[in-house]
């Protein structure tokens, strides 16, 4: 079955740098965007980074400039890295994929950036 397992979390100061990963199984990897997600405190969920299974890629006005996706289909894997992060960038950050009309997501890691 589809699964997607998020790591990379952690705490951080503002203007650190951190990497997240999800790594996927389940269907055939290299043929689906991918996304990343993040829900902060008392906040929606909201699409933070995707990219298409050909390598275009759209950000978040939020994190443009700052945060970069990519993926290795080899590894099946999808990364976030995320560098300048601020105080507001605090949340738990989700993997999705969407198949066949279902989403499908990641465990989420939990991002902390704090002095």
């Amino acid at each position: 079955q589809v699964q997607l397992v998020d790591s990379g979390g952690g705490l951080v100061q503002p203007g650190g740098s951190l990497r997240l990963s999800c790594a996927a199984s389940g269907f055939t990897f290299n043929m689906y965007p991918m996304r990343w997600y993040r829900q902060g405190p008392g906040k929606e969920r909201e699409l933070v980074a995707a990219l298409s299974s050909v390598g275009f890629s759209d950000y978040a006005d939020s994190v443009k400039g700052r945060f970069t996706i990519s993926r290795d289909n080899g590894k099946s894997t999808v990364y976030l890295q995320m560098n300048s992060l601020k105080l507001e960038d605090t949340a738990v950050y989700y993997c999705n994929v969407a198949l066949h009309g279902n989403n499908y997501w990641g465990q989420g890691t939990q991002v902390t950036v704090s002095s």
